[in-house]
């Protein structure tokens, strides 16, 4: 198990150090079992400008670690950054794989408006 979690945050490093090169705002995902947590951080890494996860209770979620969660989590994100006015992001995967939630979450998100 040890192994998988540092092959996970060894690919989230090369992602990020690309990331930081573009100079871009970044979307990153990070997935648990049970939620699913999405932010756009600025070009510094210093702060976090939009935020939105399965936690929240306005989002009425009877369960947060499906693909169904994700896609409201995709459509609240990019509708925040709407409201933020950002439209372009990098996105930043924690280095998980892009298939399931995080395939879910961001093509929900392109679909809303979001460009990366």
């Amino acid at each position: 198990m040890k192994n998988i979690k540092l092959a996970r945050l060894r690919r989230a490093k090369k992602t990020r150090l690309k990331i930081s090169e573009l100079q871009a705002k970044r979307l990153v995902v990070f997935k648990s079992n049970t939620h699913i947590y999405a932010q756009i951080i600025d070009e510094t890494g210093a702060k976090v400008l939009v935020q939105t996860s399965s936690l929240v209770k306005e989002l009425k979620l009877s369960n947060g670690g499906n693909i169904e969660a994700a896609k409201v989590i995709g459509k609240q994100i990019a509708e925040k950054a709407k409201q933020a006015g950002i439209t372009q992001v990098a996105f930043d995967r924690s280095g998980f794989h892009y298939h399931g939630r995080i395939k879910a979450l961001a093509e929900t998100a392109r679909e809303h408006g979001l460009v990366f």
